[in-house]
């Protein structure tokens, strides 16, 4: 990994114990990673330009040219949120990342939702663009030591004229969003920092902005196809989220109740139906 030189004028602000940004890293989940494994308090945060190595979920990788996507982890040491709520981490942040984005590309409210269980998007004359996502690792839970990393990677200064073609059709960015306007970096930094340590201390309080959460959904109501880990794939109804367990609520009329709740490790992939 190659340390970048100087630091952030937020390195001293109480809410962050340790920051370090790096030109490149592997991946930053696993700097932070390290980090908590040697003692480091919460809450520990690793910034990059850009990752070799950055992973999303079932094994996918994550990457983006240098200086066009707001790549960072977050570590925290959360004795005081019970384990299963310890998916709420990955909620605020993700909650965090929307608001800030849509104030620093002047977006309108609402403009950045959230793809059940982890990606953040923006939809457009009817087709759903994949702008960024969040991968949580945990390890300790229950134990007197638990760690959370939450790993964050979106496309924020990327024109559309970059994209890797096998990914075009599917993604989006900040700049392409807000029509071709520039994305100021340290600016997005600034207030995702902002609004992430604003939630962090209100879950500690025992606070979580449900309203919130459950509004940016973008899956409710939507047909899906779940695809599982043995290969198949269920078609159904996507009814809304459960704000226990952070799982999606499912139509299956095989059962009384009419639904069920499906949990992120139960599935590997959630699609959106093509547009017609």
């Amino acid at each position: 990994m190659e340390p970048a030189s100087g630091s952030d004028s937020t390195a001293e602000r109480w809410f962050i114990s340790r920051q370090e940004r790096f030109d490149q890293v592997g991946s930053t989940n696993d700097v932070v990673r390290g980090w908590l494994a040697d003692g480091t308090p919460e809450v520990c945060l690793a910034v990059a330009d850009e990752q070799t190595s950055g992973r999303g979920r079932d094994g996918r990788t994550w990457q983006a040219p240098p200086g066009a996507g707001f790549l960072c982890s977050l570590g925290f040491r959360p004795t005081w949120l019970a384990p299963d709520r310890a998916w709420r981490l990955a909620a605020i942040v993700s909650l965090a990342m929307a608001d800030a984005a849509e104030e620093v590309a002047g977006l309108t409210d609402r403009s950045v939702r959230l793809k059940w269980p982890n990606d953040l998007v923006v939809e457009a004359g009817g087709e759903v663009r994949k702008l960024g996502g969040v991968l949580g690792e945990t390890s300790g839970l229950g134990t007197s030591d638990p760690r959370v990393v939450i790993g964050l990677g979106l496309n924020a200064d990327w024109a559309a004229a970059d994209f890797p073609a096998e990914l075009a059709a599917t993604m989006t960015s900040l700049r392409v969003a807000s029509n071709g306007r520039p994305v100021d970096l340290p600016a997005l930094f600034a207030a995702f920092i902002d609004r992430v340590e604003a939630r962090t201390i209100a879950l500690r309080d025992g606070h979580f902005d449900v309203a919130d959460w459950v509004d940016r959904q973008l899956t409710r109501g939507r047909p899906v196809r779940l695809e599982l880990p043995d290969g198949s794939a269920l078609d159904t109804r996507a009814l809304g989220v459960d704000v226990a367990s952070g799982g999606l609520v499912i139509e299956d009329l095989g059962l009384p109740a009419g639904e069920r709740i499906v949990l992120t490790g139960e599935i590997r992939h959630l699609r959106l139906p093509a547009a017609v």
